[in-house]
């Protein structure tokens, strides 16, 4: 049994760093799409084309299953309830970071939008999730080392700093959504409902607020089709099942691990330079999630 769960850990740890890897990437991705789409519009697009890319995913998924003659009534109820649950919570969490990005710089963007890894466990306390004193200190080791990594200005509090820090404030809200609903689920077809829930709602405010061209759409279609079908599609699809048999905080804390890879790709594909201080951030991050996986220490009883 242990070796059983030891297993699905491991594998939770590697779709979740998947996950922030392609989340890391999709920085640049938002970044550029702004220029092309305003936020509602982004979004809207995106999410749908994410749910659209998951349909014949779970066709061929079920296809392979044994089929049943129904779907258990709680299952059900459960599936609806928390693709649409997760669906409000991801439209609020995405328009209020795609809206304060457009204020503030990629590297404080980052820092405040990946402050959820101390929010999550701060809210964990009043649903009565225990966190232990091994993963609050991963926790602050992540949150200095996000600091190194991210801010190489002043920190001052502006409208687009608000703007991600309830952001942020959402995505651990979604966090933990994801950690109640997704043992019970199929996880594609809950994250299928949460695309098509995010871009009917963000396709609202961007008929009432936005004019999208469909000139500028087809010239930023790059940004946007890696935003639809990786981060969308393929990374929240593999956030929900990875956090399947994680813990709530620890999969904050591999998720944050974004931010280093989007200074990494930084690094590596556009050859920018990587100074001492991110190095420091980069380091302090790792560490943190390595004394997160380390396990318990047993008490012996006399």
């Amino acid at each position: 049994m242990d070796n059983q769960m030891k297993k699905m850990t491991t594998k939770s740890a590697l779709l979740l760093l998947l996950t922030a890897t392609i989340w890391g990437i999709a920085f640049v991705a938002q970044s550029a799409g702004s220029d092309y789409a305003g936020p509602f519009t982004f979004n809207a697009i995106r999410t749908i084309m994410g749910g659209v890319v998951l349909i014949p995913c779970i066709y061929f998924l079920d296809k392979g299953k044994k089929k049943r003659s129904e779907m258990i009534a709680s299952d059900q109820k459960n599936l609806i309830t928390g693709g649409i649950l997760c669906g409000v919570v991801l439209f609020i969490a995405s328009n209020l970071q795609q809206i304060g990005i457009a204020y503030t710089t990629a590297g404080k963007a980052g820092f405040i939008t990946a402050l959820y890894i101390v929010l999550v466990p701060m809210m964990g306390i009043f649903l009565k999730k225990i966190t232990g004193l091994k993963i609050w200190l991963g926790v602050l080791l992540a949150a200095v080392g996000l600091y190194f990594l991210c801010m190489n200005e002043g920190f001052s509090i502006g409208i687009g700093d608000i703007y991600l820090l309830m952001g942020a404030a959402c995505f651990a809200v979604h966090i933990l959504v994801i950690d109640y609903y997704s043992p019970k689920v199929d996880g594609v077809k809950m994250s299928c409902i949460q695309f098509f829930v995010c871009g009917i709602l963000s396709a609202v405010p961007m008929l009432l607020f936005e004019t999208p061209r469909i000139g500028s759409l087809v010239s930023g279609w790059i940004p946007l089709v890696y935003a639809g079908v990786m981060s969308c599609g393929v990374a929240y699809t593999l956030q929900i099942v990875g956090q399947r048999d994680a813990d709530p905080t620890i999969a904050s804390l591999i998720l944050s691990l974004e931010s280093v890879v989007s200074v990494l790709a930084g690094f590596l594909i556009l050859g920018e330079r990587l100074s001492i201080r991110e190095g420091i951030g980069c380091i302090l991050m790792f560490a943190a999630i390595i004394l997160a996986q380390l396990p318990e220490q047993e008490r012996q009883t006399a």
